[in-house]
């Protein structure tokens, strides 16, 4: 069975309420990952990052550990500020 079809048999069809809910919590959780990625590849602390972009570690974790959501404008500062990168944002329809 592959991924798709494990989704569709357990959450529906792309479009149902319940996958979309399942859709969107992977995005969240990706972004949580691409955080943790960067910062570990940058050698900091989550301490160092929040300190850099004024914010607490306890912030920082919980983004990574998809506890909490993060908006795009603080994403931004924490990639600018934290990282020294810029963020970049695609739509695909």
């Amino acid at each position: 069975m592959s991924l798709e079809e494990f989704k569709e048999k357990n959450y529906g069809k792309r479009g149902t309420k319940k996958r979309d809910e399942l859709e969107a919590g992977y995005e969240n959780f990706k972004v949580g990952v691409l955080l943790h990625q960067a910062r570990l590849e940058k050698g900091m602390t989550q301490e160092q990052l929040a300190d850099k972009v004024g914010t607490t570690k306890s912030y920082i974790s919980k983004i990574e550990n998809n506890i909490k959501e993060v908006r795009i404008s603080t994403l931004q500062r924490i990639i600018e500020l934290g990282f020294g990168g810029h963020l970049e944002l695609s739509i695909r329809l």
